[in-house]
């Protein structure tokens, strides 16, 4: 386990890693990008909402067809083992400047960014604000606009005050959302999962979906199925946008389908 101080009061932001054989017993913070000569760039896993990026991205980074590669698993503040300071805003962009600021202290740049739902979004606002750290996105229902449809599972957590929802609201959300989400939802500080809540529903500046359509980099874009029609797909399409549809996968395709998952990230679709 690694961490990095996010916060300037020593809060951390903490992640686990793999390592290419290459890379093993090369000093720490030395390793471009790149990585090794065909190693290709860092992946870096990248959770939602109440969620823990090792639990929804290590079994396809274990893959056969992604073995090997350098790839970082990093819990955003308020999620998982990072920290969870109260005086912290947990922003779009508070959050992707606590992932800059792991991915400063990795040693890594022009990572590919591999991210599910609310980190996606913070993934398309790292990529605006520091691009030297982002080669590629693979989002998978990243949010792209401010407030989402009240089906949203944030809309579950932003229908209650801050004070409230600590105060016991967060303990009737784990019961509603279910034992998936809520496995790893209860890892998350109440206070700090309500205001990340509010901060995705608030959107970025400028708006994560004008980002997107503007970033001079590979981006794919991937939409559940059972999910319905990605809102504003030609769009994005027009901008260079890949979106691909997930056959027989929801919200969570990285469980509903982990063969096209995977061959997303390869690149293969």
């Amino acid at each position: 386990m690694r961490q990095a101080a996010f916060d300037g009061e020593g809060s951390c932001i903490r992640w686990t890693e793999t390592e290419t054989e290459t890379e093993r017993g090369t000093e720490t913070g030395t390793v471009a990008g790149s990585g090794s000569p065909g190693a290709g760039p860092v992946r870096v896993y990248v959770h939602g909402l109440g969620s823990v990026s090792s639990v929804y991205h290590a079994h396809i980074a274990a893959r056969p067809e992604l073995a090997g590669r350098r790839s970082l698993f990093v819990d955003l503040p308020g999620h998982g083992i990072s920290d969870r300071p109260e005086s912290f805003g947990y922003t779009l962009e508070d959050h992707a400047d606590a992932l800059a600021a792991a991915l400063d202290a990795a040693g890594v740049a022009g990572a590919e960014l591999i991210s599910h739902s609310m980190g996606g979004s913070v993934a398309i606002v790292l990529a605006h604000r520091r691009p030297d750290l982002v080669s590629r996105l693979v989002l998978t229902e990243a949010n792209l606009d401010a407030s989402p449809p009240p089906a949203a599972g944030s809309a579950w957590i932003t229908a209650h005050d801050e004070d409230d929802f600590v105060a016991g609201a967060y303990a009737r959300v784990l019961e509603a959302v279910g034992p998936l989400w809520a496995a790893t939802m209860r890892l998350a500080d109440p206070r700090a999962l309500h205001r990340s809540a509010v901060g995705l529903r608030r959107g970025s500046e400028p708006i994560m979906r004008d980002i997107l359509e503007g970033l001079p980099i590979d981006r794919v874009y991937l939409q559940g199925e059972l999910s319905g029609e990605l809102t504003g797909r030609q769009a994005l399409e027009a901008a260079g946008v890949r979106v691909v549809t997930v056959p027989g996968a929801g919200h969570n395709v990285m469980f509903d389908n982990p063969d096209a998952f995977a061959a997303a990230v390869v690149g293969q679709t």
